[in-house]
């Protein structure tokens, strides 16, 4: 029994040698990257699996689970810099690894997420050490005034998006960008709204917007949303929205919405105040600005969170009560 356990251990080192040896062969031997130049774009979220698959897609490798195995025996994973590469020579898959982990980019990435706050979108420019934090010391009236823009509060006039930048690009180029694209988006959108809404201006659906994505868990119940604040707003009722509540409270807020939060009154309290609050409460999506100018037809008037991101809707109290003691008591 012992020579047995003997003969498997010195097999099983040597295979692990051969292998070992085998990976440190192929982690130095030239791909064949055809044609030059050609890029490759890593973006938020990728890891070692799904980088090794993009790669072999684009035809930089030959063997998807190979490159894996040399990144995971390395320890490459979670070392990976998002950004768009340029592969202008062959490389080793050794040389590879090392230029995605060095984040040596030719472009590189800065995420807005629909329904982030202002204050995200700081931190995340703050976050990425490529970017010129030329923003850093400026009032919000005076960024504002940078990048183009005519409204006196900066929530909600950024567009959610994956934005690309050269190294060491300002911080301003991004927000020029985001801004504008939201105001384009906005604009064609308020082109093609549904008739009789009670908007005065874009912005106020810019505004209804913003209150219908933080409303929203699932992304097919938007309209839905969006026609019962309408429906509300129609009817002289206040919108009675929590995330307005939230956002009033600011970083007094800690996770925990109480009954006295609610009626406390704050520019943003859609319990205390009438119609719309001042200015966005975040981020909204394309998809929730056609929603707030393009509203499902209903008649209700309340909606209530099932606990799996939908919601139950009812067009009276009675039957909202109801649907507040089956899901929320």
């Amino acid at each position: 029994m012992k020579t047995w356990i003997k003969r498997f251990v010195v097999f099983f080192v040597l295979a692990a040698l051969a292998g070992a040896g085998g990976l440190a062969w192929y982690g130095n031997q030239p791909l064949r990257i055809e044609p030059l130049p050609k890029t490759i774009n890593v973006t938020p979220g990728t890891h070692l699996k799904s980088l090794s698959a993009m790669l072999e897609r684009e035809g930089v490798i030959g063997n998807a689970r190979v490159f894996w195995l040399l990144g995971r025996v390395l320890g490459k994973a979670g070392t990976l810099k998002v950004g768009v590469y340029t592969l202008d020579k062959p490389l080793t898959p050794l040389e590879l690894y090392a230029k995605i982990q060095r984040g040596e980019v030719s472009q590189a990435i800065v995420q807005f997420i629909e329904g982030w706050s202002w204050r995200e979108v700081r931190a995340a420019l703050a976050a990425q050490p490529l970017l010129k934090n030329d923003s850093a010391g400026m009032s919000d009236a005076d960024l504002l005034q940078a990048i183009g823009a005519e409204e006196t509060h900066p929530e909600g006039l950024l567009f959610p998006d994956t934005y690309f930048f050269a190294p060491h690009s300002s911080d301003l180029s991004v927000l020029r960008r985001a801004y504008r694209h939201q105001h384009e988006k906005l604009l064609a959108a308020w082109e093609t709204r549904a008739p009789g809404l009670p908007y005065r201006t874009p912005y106020e659906a810019l505004i209804m917007a913003s209150i219908v994505e933080k409303e929203t868990g699932a992304a097919f119940e938007r309209p839905q949303i969006a026609g019962v604040f309408l429906n509300r707003l129609r009817l002289g009722m206040r919108l009675q929205t929590d995330p307005t509540v939230i956002y009033g409270l600011g970083e007094r807020f800690d996770g925990n919405l109480r009954k006295v939060d609610l009626q406390t009154d704050t520019p943003y309290n859609t319990y205390t105040r009438a119609g719309l609050p001042p200015t966005p409460i975040a981020m909204p999506s394309e998809a929730a600005i056609r929603a707030a100018l393009n509203p499902a037809r209903t008649d209700a008037l309340y909606f209530v969170a099932r606990g799996d991101g939908t919601h139950i809707f009812s067009s009276n109290l009675d039957a909202h009560n109801r649907a507040v003691n089956r899901y929320q008591r």
